[in-house]
């Protein structure tokens, strides 16, 4: 027997893969799915299932194009009702996978086809369990999300049903079980998630709130509720792709793959009215970019911020890249339901530049000067664009919160004639903001580089909590 657990980062997702006696099962898989193709034909093994342990919000799964490579059966649990070729598992049916067997126990909560999937060896011995988004390590699934399919799941109903799955499916398992999550910290799809990844059921009754054994349902659900924010846009359209179905991955790398001239690029920018996205380190693209693009940058957390601040996933994107990345790109733009990627600069910003076309650039300061500023005016105007959760624990005083996650709110409360120095917590939400904001008129911002970590690191500044009365704009 073999369990993988493969862990994209990006993503705060983990997919795992399962093999006995050369039958495989994979369970929530990424969309693009050549990886675990690969990885059976090394093992000269047969991927038999798809196992899904829900209807995903956060990411498109690769369960169909995994499907139709291989022929392997997508299963899914009780109360889904996708619009393809699936089998419907019954609660407590168990599946064969070579001399192991897997027990599927719905889980509802998180949302109501919520299943979890509970591995028992070659020797009967219940061992693990994959528990998707109803338990996670430290935390449990948002019970908030399928209520924008169902408005008559309220988040109190489906947080009831996760106090019963957890109760009912879950404790009454032996301490010793593997718990291996579909998700760790940095997603959103819980508050409190660990940087671990996978923990015994033991430990997590014993360190994880929502498994206390004395907790009333009524607490569980106050508990639970307590603290949740919007969940991003994206996710109910990446609920419906999963539901629905999509385009394959190779189709959607295809139709990316153009490689454009700076004339073509600026053209097809004009007459499409596609977003031009620049995924270059912040401060790269701070001292030259084109005109109106945002900068999103690859080598942090692209995707969950791509969906966050892009609100449409069928809006057309035109990329410029470091060179060679393309394809990584728009593999990771469709992992969360962006596909249409419809071409990239060839040679990059570099290309561009020296095609002698308009360029643009971001001022940018350190947190050093940043306090010489503050000092020679008392009244600098500093927006901190963390999240308001960053921004309780600690901030400069008296400056302003405009969280990156709620930008239109934040923007509406920005002068446009007014200078603004942006911080976030190390400089990568900062350009998002700023670029964001001078594509659409606001030419007074002012990046401060490394973020809130140099700033205290500084020791200028003076720093409160949010006990202190301070100017908020949300």
């Amino acid at each position: 027997m073999k369990i993988e657990q493969i862990y994209t980062g990006c993503l705060a997702q983990g997919a795992y893969y399962i093999m006995s006696e050369g039958e495989v099962a994979i369970i929530d898989p990424l969309r693009e799915v050549d990886p675990y193709i690969q990885k059976a034909a090394l093992d000269k093994a047969k991927i038999k299932f798809v196992l899904e342990t829900h209807f995903h919000a956060d990411f498109v799964s690769g369960h169909l194009d995994l499907a139709k490579k291989t022929g392997a059966k997508i299963v899914f649990g009780p109360n889904a009702a996708p619009s393809f070729d699936f089998y419907s598992a019954k609660d407590n049916e168990e599946i064969a996978i070579g001399k192991i067997k897997i027990r599927v126990l719905h889980t509802p909560g998180h949302t109501m086809e919520s299943t979890s999937y509970l591995l028992i060896n070659e020797q009967g011995k219940e061992v693990a369990l994959f528990s998707g988004d109803t338990l996670f390590i430290g935390d449990v699934g948002r019970p908030d999300l399928a209520q924008k399919l169902k408005l008559e799941l309220t988040q109190e109903i489906l947080a009831g049903y996760l106090y019963d799955s957890l109760r009912n499916k879950i404790m009454t398992l032996s301490d010793d079980i593997v718990i291996y999550p579909a998700h760790g910290a940095g997603s959103a799809c819980g508050k409190k998630m660990s940087k671990e990844t996978q923990d015994t059921l033991g430990n997590q009754k014993l360190s994880n709130y929502a498994l206390d054994a004395n907790m009333t349902k009524s607490e569980f659900i106050e508990a639970v509720l307590d603290g949740l924010v919007a969940p991003p846009g994206y996710f109910p359209l990446n609920v419906m792709m999963n539901i629905q179905g999509y385009d394959s991955i190779d189709q959607v790398l295809e139709r990316g793959q153009h490689a454009m001239t700076p004339s073509v690029f600026e053209t097809v920018a004009n007459e499409t009215g596609a977003l031009i996205l620049d995924t270059r380190d912040a401060q790269t693209f701070a001292k030259g970019f084109i005109p109106n693009s945002i900068n999103i940058g690859i080598d942090g957390s692209f995707a969950p911020w791509v969906g966050a601040m892009i609100p449409d996933i069928k809006q057309e994107i035109l990329l410029v890249a470091e060179e060679g990345r393309e394809s990584e790109i728009i593999t990771r733009l469709a992992r969360v339901g962006y596909d249409f990627t419809i071409g990239y600069l060839e040679g990059g910003f570099n290309a561009w530049k020296e095609s002698g076309k308009e360029i643009d650039c971001i001022k940018s300061i350190d947190a050093k000067e940043l306090a010489l500023l503050q000092k020679q005016d008392a009244q600098l105007s500093i927006l901190d664009v963390r999240k308001a959760s960053e921004f309780k624990s600690e901030h400069i005083k008296g400056v302003q919160n405009a969280p990156l996650d709620f930008i239109n709110d934040s923007m509406a409360a920005i002068d446009k004639d007014k200078t603004y120095y942006v911080h976030c917590a190390g400089g990568y939400r900062s350009m998002i903001f700023i670029s964001i904001l001078k594509a659409r008129g606001f030419d007074h911002l002012i990046d401060v580089k490394g973020g809130f970590k140099e700033i205290k690191e500084s020791g200028q500044f003076k720093l409160t909590d949010y006990s202190i009365p301070t100017t908020l704009l949300l």
